[in-house]
């Protein structure tokens, strides 16, 4: 019997334009209504995955955010805190000076800083809601604030070239894409099943009553923890062929056809 329900953000709950399908909000409020909790995993920053709650009038959910590093009941509490050490933090800030054109994101807790606006950054606020600080990095470091997550922003070339160079020159960090143009980079340790593994313990579920559903690379880890993994349409080949059963696309309320045909909720 399925007890919890888990979903990635940006191309699974989501629609590609950043919007809410009205068939993913039937999906959550029904599920919601039932009693069980709908949890959020999601690259995303707490302050970026509250606002889509708020938008179609729901109560703060449990949220799994920057990928596993940061997880919070519904009340807000704080269960698990995962930041990169300081000598990889600093030491992977100095490698990415040899790229141009790049637009680095420093993520703590529920603060985001970038050293200087510019027009990724900006496009991250319009999307997400979340609001953005002005801050040195070294500075940060210094005053022991350190990061949950970094995330870089540049055009899809370069993300994989720093993927694959980073990813090499720092074995202790989780270098990886969560779309084309975005490279998120946590501890080693930190993964979505992390995450779930932490928040599963806290609510007394087992892997076996909860569902899950993602359409990205940073998904996989997810998708092979939860016996009842879903890929939605529009996911990479590689991630249909992983999780348990396919979808419809994030365009077209997949979430909420899927949880109808193994009757966690009822459809209309």
């Amino acid at each position: 019997m399925i007890k919890i329900v888990l979903s990635d953000i940006d191309g699974t709950f989501l629609t590609d334009d950043k919007k809410t399908c009205a068939a993913h909000v039937k999906a959550i409020k029904s599920v919601v209504a039932k009693g069980l909790p709908f949890v959020f995993v999601s690259a995303r920053m707490p302050e970026a995955i509250y606002p889509i709650t708020d938008a179609i009038g729901m109560a703060h959910t449990p949220v799994i955010s920057y990928s596993g590093g940061l997880v919070l009941t519904a009340a807000e509490e704080v269960l698990f805190d995962k930041k990169i050490s300081a000598d990889d933090a600093q030491g992977i800030l100095a490698a990415m000076k040899r790229w141009q054109d790049i637009t680095v994101n420093y993520y703590t807790g529920r603060r985001w800083f970038v050293e200087a606006m510019d027009w990724r950054a900006q496009r991250e606020v319009d999307i997400t809601s979340a609001q953005v600080e002005i801050g040195n990095f070294d500075a940060l470091l210094n005053e022991n604030i350190f990061p949950n997550k970094i995330l870089v922003m540049c055009e899809p070339p370069v993300c994989i070239d720093m993927e694959r160079e980073l990813g090499k020159l720092f074995p202790t960090l989780n270098v990886v894409r969560s779309a084309p143009h975005l490279l998120e980079i946590m501890d080693k340790s930190v993964s979505k099943a992390t995450g779930i593994e932490v928040l599963l313990k806290h609510y007394g579920y087992t892997v076996d009553e909860a569902v899950a559903f993602g359409d990205n690379y940073n998904d996989i880890e997810m998708l092979e923890l939860i016996p009842q993994s879903v890929a939605m349409a529009n996911a990479p080949d590689a991630i249909k062929k992983l999780a348990a059963a396919v979808t419809d696309s994030n365009e077209v309320g997949g979430i909420y056809t899927y949880l109808v045909k193994i009757g966690v909720i009822e459809g209309t």
